[in-house]
């Protein structure tokens, strides 16, 4: 496979991202010209030969997320009708990924729906970032090499050196994922215990674990309206913690989230550059990691039939 020519494109998503990782594996991005009508349809035309290459097109499906979608399909079927040995989908944020199960009767399970597509367009591969549901993994009937965002949080808090740490997890859905950043860093883990009476709605309910005189580190894999984020931070100033900082892989950033977050009592929040963040949600409270390296090494070590969960090991 390291013999075939290996090939980056990119639709409207994230392309800054795309460059980055780019930049990082020492190519250009691919010229590809994708447009879209007056009438909302979108036009992609592939202008280069992709006969015989590795191609790899990175798309994460975040807002608008219907349309990123369809860039994505499209750029795959045509690089497929164009001849390109595989295709490999780099999709850092899988969006739909919390619909992935049937929670109340004659609901659709659009995660599912979603892999059937992405496969039937062309993708021969996936590479994805913190599936919301690691269970994502099987809806699909191709490879897919799932990537955790978690070392590069934990690095970041690593070289902060901050003294007497408590990770927290914000629901007990994340506890794992939360246990895997506290051995990283060194830290104690504590959970909210929380409910949510309806879609993008939380109430906390308990507090386990020891907080006292602590420096608080919440964790997930999304940040959508902050809600979660912000109640918690404040239950966790109200049991004793000195400061509360909050971290994710995938920051959605929608609705009020960053009202709410500007006016929390979280002096920090960290997140990753799988979803690119508009310009009225950089402020100052945000700090934004890049993601290039790890996804530019997993493209290299795909390219070149080597291990990917050895970057982890």
């Amino acid at each position: 496979m390291a013999t075939r020519e290996l090939k980056i494109f990119c639709g409207n998503s994230n392309p800054d991202l795309a460059q980055e990782i780019s930049d990082y594996i020492g190519i250009t991005i691919g010229e590809a010209n994708v447009k879209t009508f007056q009438d909302g349809e979108i036009s992609i035309g592939i202008e280069e030969s992709v006969r015989g290459s590795d191609v790899f097109v990175v798309q994460p499906t975040c807002a608008p997320t219907n349309d990123n979608i369809m860039e994505l399909l499209i750029l795959m079927d045509a690089l497929r009708r164009a001849s390109a040995y595989r295709i490999t989908a780099v999709v850092p944020y899988y969006g739909y990924a919390r619909q992935e199960r049937k929670a109340r009767a004659r609901e659709p399970i659009t995660a599912k729906l979603l892999a059937n597509i992405i496969t039937t367009s062309g993708a021969n591969r996936l590479v994805a970032m913190d599936l919301h549901a690691p269970a994502i993994q099987g809806f699909f009937d191709i490879p897919v090499d799932h990537l955790p965002g978690v070392p590069i949080l934990a690095q970041y808090f690593i070289e902060k050196k901050l003294k007497d740490i408590c990770v927290v997890s914000p629901d007990i859905g994340g506890v794992s994922r939360a246990r895997n950043f506290a051995e990283r860093i060194g830290a104690s883990l504590a959970i909210v215990d929380k409910r949510r009476p309806e879609p993008n709605v939380s109430e906390i309910m308990h507090v386990i674990g020891e907080l006292e005189g602590k420096t608080a580190i919440l964790i997930d894999d999304i940040i959508d309206t902050a809600g979660t984020m912000t109640h918690a931070a404040s239950a966790l100033i109200e049991r004793g913690a000195n400061e509360v900082y909050a971290c994710c892989i995938h920051p959605v950033l929608s609705g009020p989230a960053i009202e709410r977050l500007e006016s929390s009592v979280i002096k920090e929040v960290i997140v990753t550059n799988t979803i690119p963040l508009s310009k009225e949600k950089q402020i100052k409270k945000i700090k934004v990691l890049s993601v290039a390296p790890l996804l530019g090494e997993a493209i290299v070590r795909i390219h070149e039939d080597l291990s990917v969960s050895k970057l982890f090991s």
